[in-house]
């Protein structure tokens, strides 16, 4: 890759990339964000994607130890958006001109194979020609296969940690890597556009976890990346954690965009929450989606996988005009179209 080659940036080997993850010599950093700069804009100039995003259930079933809405928690307020209400957030989000809805939950049971394609439906038919990604956990293959006849796109299914011993430590026993793997794997099988992706700074983590995370995303090549900073929430077993560093988190961004060139990769909430510029040190990391929140304003603080999460009180079209002006000040362009992937692989 010249970019990289030009800067002295070693991508392949895994001592040069451990090197570039535990790089804190600020030039060495700009180096490494400048190829990632320049690696995004082949493939998608100096546009960011717009997605808005519907935040429709906090009940979850699974206890992850690092997660505000854990099954555990009982200081969460729980709630549910019905199927009217979820429409609505959609007919927000086309007025404001966003044309890719994200559909994000816990694991709630409630939410069962039938409405969610009632409700992929009811989306479908109102907006054809939009993309509609759910981010609601593992399911079965069959349960995946029915999402996508109903008109699903894409699916985001971060994986949190690519490494078995990792993933023990921050999971309990009911839960599997290796699922949570083939979950993926058949995701990109069925024609989704998939999402994976991984926290920087979780408890345990090393450097060679990290690499790990690299390398399964190589294998993987997912059509989109997330990765965001952890985030210690008050009323979980790892509240009182050290939350991720920024400029790990920013590293790993760039890494992300020079190994998948063609990449759609968020400059995340969790990074605006951690610093007041964050999003826009993602984008000029690598980044290039946002996801403005189209959830009703009276549930966005209960949605709290993490503490202190910004723009819990804005309207939508405030936070889109908001979101629109900080792009353009670091010399981005709002896109809201669709927004598919680059790499050649055509959109279902």
């Amino acid at each position: 890759m010249a970019e990289t080659h030009a800067a002295g940036l070693d991508v392949t080997s895994d001592a040069g990339l451990l090197e570039l993850i535990g790089a804190e010599d600020p030039e060495r950093e700009e180096a490494l964000f400048a190829a990632a700069r320049n690696v995004r804009a082949a493939s998608y100039g100096q546009d960011v994607y717009f997605r808005g995003l519907i935040e429709f259930t906090n009940h979850c079933k699974n206890n992850c130890y690092y997660c505000g809405i854990r099954r555990d928690n009982r200081r969460v307020e729980r709630y549910r958006l019905s199927p009217e209400g979820i429409l609505n957030c959609c007919k927000m989000g086309d007025l404001l001109g966003y044309r890719t809805f994200v559909l994000q939950g816990g694991e709630d049971p409630w939410f069962t194979d039938d409405r969610i394609v009632e409700i992929l439906q009811a989306i479908r038919g109102e907006y054809p020609g939009h993309a509609i990604t759910l981010s609601i956990g593992e399911r079965s293959r069959e349960s995946y296969e029915r999402f996508f006849r109903a008109g699903a796109n894409r699916y985001l299914l971060r994986h949190e940690t690519a490494a078995e011993d990792h993933y023990r430590k921050l999971h309990p026993e009911s839960m599997s890597l290796r699922e949570r793997k083939q979950c993926l794997v058949n995701l990109r099988e069925i024609g989704y556009q998939v999402g994976a992706g991984f926290m920087v700074g979780t408890p345990f983590q090393t450097p060679g976890h990290l690499l790990a995370d690299l390398r399964f995303l190589q294998e993987l090549r997912p059509h989109m990346v997330g990765i965001g900073p952890f985030i210690p929430q008050a009323d979980t077993p790892f509240g009182g954690c050290p939350q991720g560093s920024l400029r790990q988190t920013l590293r790993m961004i760039a890494l992300t965009r020079l190994l998948l060139p063609h990449a759609l990769i968020p400059a995340t909430t969790a990074l605006g929450t951690i610093s007041p510029t964050g999003r826009e040190k993602g984008l000029m990391a690598g980044a290039n989606v946002v996801m403005p929140n189209l959830s009703p304003k009276n549930v966005r603080k209960l949605y709290a996988l993490y503490d202190n999460k910004i723009c819990t009180g804005d309207e939508a079209a405030e936070c889109r005009l908001c979101m629109e002006g900080r792009i353009r000040d670091f010399c981005f362009v709002p896109n809201l179209a669709r927004g598919d992937y680059a790499g050649g692989v055509p959109a279902p």
